[in-house]
């Protein structure tokens, strides 16, 4: 019986062991990993996924990384082992990576290793001097810790990885950097259409337009698509309709709002009643953008006035939409006219020039990583149309009517607005030196654009928000030490961020500054068929400050009792179809001095009128009258973009909040995503005193109570049972 028992046991340890060494070997075939942070920091995103599953030509990532770092260097080894996997998990077949062996053993470099270490030193992946601590002491060491992407003839680096913090964005947009034009145009299945609608009725006004010989515009626009095909992979396809020969256009002319023009008899019967359409439309799939081919303009003195698009610029304009359409557009369009803040300076010794003249330098750098900012300014014509969103930052100089028809059209095509504006100007009295004695002045700015907000449906009050939840500035001793709050500073706390949204989601903490509340009519808002989502409010505990502005800390106080405290909303993001502004409205008037001709305006005038009467032709489609979906980013200051709210790196909240929403607007949620993901700020809740108050009782009182309760509960569960036996043999 023993020896059959010891044999017993010695094949169930067998069939256990063959057991554990099946399922290890399952599980190298078998990929399967849990997650169950509360950020999934330990798994990639859907946007990385969708990036490394559409490379359409090899992209490999070579890794040089030193062995056996002491930590906390050897975790982010781990962790960039860990996220290669994954990438290669979801990628296709071009995606490849390899480590590099660069560690010396025992302090002798084979020759592999050394090769390995030119190889790096090639690519510009040099070794960092690195502190670590052994044995109690302190000691330094050189590591090489980076890799480069190759990606075609293209190739990018990461020269140093110290931590595990924003990896995968970095990883993941830089692989799309890389990936982008050539792939995604590779990976269309079929080609992108470009169309031009020409009537040829138009031919017979053309002349009278001075829009010049029209019979020859298609054959220069195809002879640029063609051009532009031999370095778009043969992706375009051109195509020349003519709604006069083909009357079942028209519904595909009023889609794509398509300038229309119909005329009566003209010039003494010269010319007969007709009409006529002009335009072009580039699509694929469901997406597509409108290229006006005339813009139609009315300019005091002359009247109307019809310009032909610069065909020189054509190329240009075709290629960048090419890039909006298949959604790889990097670039953002900031306002650089109108008084609006400067991107970059120089500094002036003098602080008050510099505090004049205040740039966005970290708000530049932190959006140029990503982006490539391009200066819009209207005296250069109109807001160009492979632009998605439009940064107006703090204008102090009023728009016309002609440039907020600009920017209300922009917003029509399904673009996006980005408004950091300011309600008040600081204006410093000083002497004749330059020397200020007195407090500043808050002059209230007026541009315009309050007149397009509020037709959608949002306003922006005439105060500022001060907030008792805001930033405490540390007193020196001479002032008796202690902490100042700095009221118009609000603190904005964890539960008054809406993290419903994807590009706000784990943002957990905000700093602003000098800000507005923001007034929503929520009646008009549903009238227009749009949807509000307020992204941030001050606390309860604040209140407005109006009428005579004065920010000196020492004058500043709550108010009394509580009276007129209340939580005020900060920031909106309007989103949906909206209705233009100049829907009912005639095209404003385009103010110029003088014709690009050099003809004073008078003389135009009269050569005009002596050919024909244009003010009798009637047109279609100059304005957008319901807007395609587009998206409306307003917060009532431009502290927010200024460098003492921003960090260099990116890391804070602030600058997660920024880039975040200007990532959503213009289309790259799933970055945003990926950014939010690696947002480490995660304040405690704040409660209030009588919720603390009630978990310290519970701590000091309750958990030795439901101790004892348990402790009695056991003793009369077993009495019960020993109760229960004792009665079975009684029996």
């Amino acid at each position: 019986m023993g020896m059959k028992s010891r044999s017993g046991k010695y094949v169930k340890f067998l069939a256990y062991l063959v057991v554990i060494v099946l399922i290890n070997v399952a599980g190298i075939t078998l990929f399967l990993r849990l997650d169950l942070t509360a950020n999934k920091v330990y798994s990639i995103s859907e946007a990385s996924k969708q990036v490394v599953s559409t490379l359409s030509e090899p992209l490999t990532i070579n890794v040089f990384f030193t062995k056996n770092l002491a930590a906390p260097y050897n975790n982010t080894e781990r962790y960039l082992r860990d996220l290669l996997e994954e990438y290669a998990l979801y990628a296709n077949r071009y995606f490849n990576y390899r480590f590099y062996d660069v560690s010396p053993e025992a302090g002798d470099i084979s020759r592999e290793t050394r090769e390995n270490q030119e190889l790096a030193r090639g690519y510009g992946i040099h070794p960092v001097q690195i502190r670590v601590i052994q044995k109690d002491e302190v000691k330094f060491q050189k590591a090489y810790m980076g890799l480069v992407i190759i990606h075609g003839d293209l190739l990018e680096r990461i020269p140093t990885i110290t931590s595990t913090e924003g990896l995968e964005y970095k990883l993941t947009t830089t692989i799309e950097k890389l990936n982008n034009k050539i792939s995604a145009l590779l990976g269309l299945p079929e080609k992108i259409r470009v169309k031009l609608y020409l009537s040829s009725s138009l031919e017979i006004v053309a002349p009278y337009l001075h829009v010049g010989d029209l019979a020859k515009l298609p054959g220069r626009l195809e002879g640029i698509v063609r051009k532009l095909n031999d370095k778009n992979y043969g992706k375009l396809e051109f195509e020349y309709l003519d709604p006069t020969k083909d009357e079942g256009l028209e519904d595909e002319l009023q889609k794509h709002h398509i300038l229309s023009l119909k005329w009566p008899a003209l010039s003494g019967g010269k010319i007969q009643p007709g009409k006529g359409s002009i335009g072009m439309v580039m699509g694929y799939g469901d997406r597509s953008v409108e290229i006006p081919l005339i813009r139609v303009l009315r300019v005091p003195l002359i009247g109307t006035r019809y310009e032909l698009t610069d065909l020189d610029k054509m190329e240009e304009i075709i290629n960048e939409n090419v890039e909006s359409i298949i959604d790889i557009n990097q670039d953002l369009g900031y306002l650089a006219d109108h008084g609006t803040l400067k991107l970059g300076g120089t500094p002036t010794a003098n602080r008050r020039e510099q505090r004049r003249e205040e740039t966005l330098s970290t708000f530049r750098n932190l959006i140029s990583q990503t982006y490539t900012i391009k200066d819009v300014s209207f005296k250069d014509g109109a807001i160009p149309e492979s632009i998605n969103c439009l940064i107006i930052a703090r204008p102090t100089e009023p728009f016309t009517d002609y440039e907020l028809f600009q920017i209300d059209q922009f917003l029509m095509r399904g673009k996006s607005l980005a408004f950091f504006l300011d309600v008040f100007k600081e204006v410093m009295p000083s002497d004749q030196q330059g020397r200020s004695f007195e407090a500043p002045r808050y002059v209230p700015v007026n541009t315009g654009l309050e007149k397009l907000l509020d037709h959608f449906g949002i306003r922006i009050r005439k105060s500022y928000v001060m907030d008792e939840n805001c930033y405490k500035q540390t007193l020196p001793a001479g002032l008796g030490g202690g902490e100042r709050p700095i009221y118009f500073v609000p603190v904005i706390k964890n539960r008054f961020i809406n993290q419903g949204l994807g590009f706000m989601k784990n943002i957990k903490g905000l700093i602003t500054m000098k800000v507005s509340p923001l007034e929503l009519d929520a009646k008009r808002v549903g009238e227009n068929g749009l949807q509000a989502h307020e992204l941030f409010a001050s606390s309860e505990k604040s209140w407005e400050m109006s009428g005579r502005i004065n920010l000196n800390p020492m004058f500043i106080r709550p108010p009394q009792s509580g009276e007129g405290q209340q939580s005020l909303p900060l920031a909106y993001v309007l989103e949906g179809g909206f209705p233009s502004y100049f829907a009912d409205k005639p095209i404003p008037e385009k103010k110029s001095a003088e014709k690009d001709s050099g003809k004073p305006e008078e003389e135009e005038v009269g050569a005009q009128k002596a050919e024909v009467d244009l003010s009798k032709i009637e047109s279609k489609g100059r304005v957008i009258s319901k807007g395609k979906p587009g998206r409306v980013l307003l917060v009532a200051s431009s502290e927010m973009l200024k460098d003492n709210l921003l960090d260099a790196k990116g890391r804070s909240p602030n600058a997660t909040f920024i880039m975040n929403v200007l990532d959503s607007l213009n289309n790259r949620e799933g970055i945003a995503v990926i950014r939010s993901k690696e947002q480490r700020f995660n304040p405690l809740y704040d409660a209030k005193a009588g919720t603390k108050t009630l978990v310290k009782s519970f701590n000091i009182a309750g958990l030795p109570v439901l101790v004892i309760l348990f402790g009695v509960f056991v003793w009369v569960r077993r009495h019960a049972r020993k109760k229960q036996i004792q009665m079975m043999f009684l029996k």
